[in-house]
């Protein structure tokens, strides 16, 4: 089943690629096609194996990043690229994209994951090629998604577990294992 998921995951971005064509629509709309697979991906494996805490914690890392990334953009009002509007920092795409593809990367491990990430990695460059955000919006944006994934998301193998913690005097990841 993992393995059909990385191959549909990949043969979407390829699809999304190849309707990429240099007009800025091209790239926007290669952008939106990459992120909406990739949000549909993250909600709909952990649904169809019947993984139901996994549905919800994609669902929640994807949110959080998504609503994180629109706050930032009232917050802190750059102007796009392309002068539209001044709502380009963070990219909210990019944020969505790397919340999914690390949800995935952190509750399936790497063969799920890898191909994921690439097309979150697209997703951030046709934004770019799309003249709708400077390269650091997208930065910001998949840094606020890989987060948001992988501290949300935990790995369905319980034998293993890795634990961001913070307080006032510092901060570190624990880990666990189970044998």
């Amino acid at each position: 089943m993992r393995r059909g998921i990385a191959s549909i995951t990949t043969a979407l971005s390829l699809f999304a690629s190849g309707t990429a064509h240099a007009s800025d629509k091209g790239w926007r709309d290669a952008s939106d096609i990459g992120r909406d697979a990739l949000v549909i991906g993250a909600l709909a494996l952990p649904t169809v194996e019947g993984d139901w805490t996994g549905t919800l914690q994609a669902g929640g890392s994807v949110g959080a990043a998504t609503l994180l990334s629109l706050g930032l953009k009232e917050t802190f009002p750059e102007m796009r690229p392309d002068g539209s509007n001044r709502k380009s920092f963070p990219s909210s795409h990019a944020a969505t994209s790397f919340a999914a593809a690390a949800s995935l990367h952190n509750r399936y491990g790497w063969r799920v994951g890898v191909p994921a990430q690439l097309v979150a990695a697209f997703v951030g460059l046709a934004r770019v090629k799309a003249d709708k955000h400077h390269w650091y919006d997208v930065v910001a944006g998949a840094a606020i998604g890989e987060e948001s994934g992988f501290l949300i998301t935990t790995r369905r193998d319980a034998n293993v577990r890795i634990l961001p913690w913070g307080d006032s005097a510092g901060g570190g990841v624990a880990m666990t294992m189970r044998f």
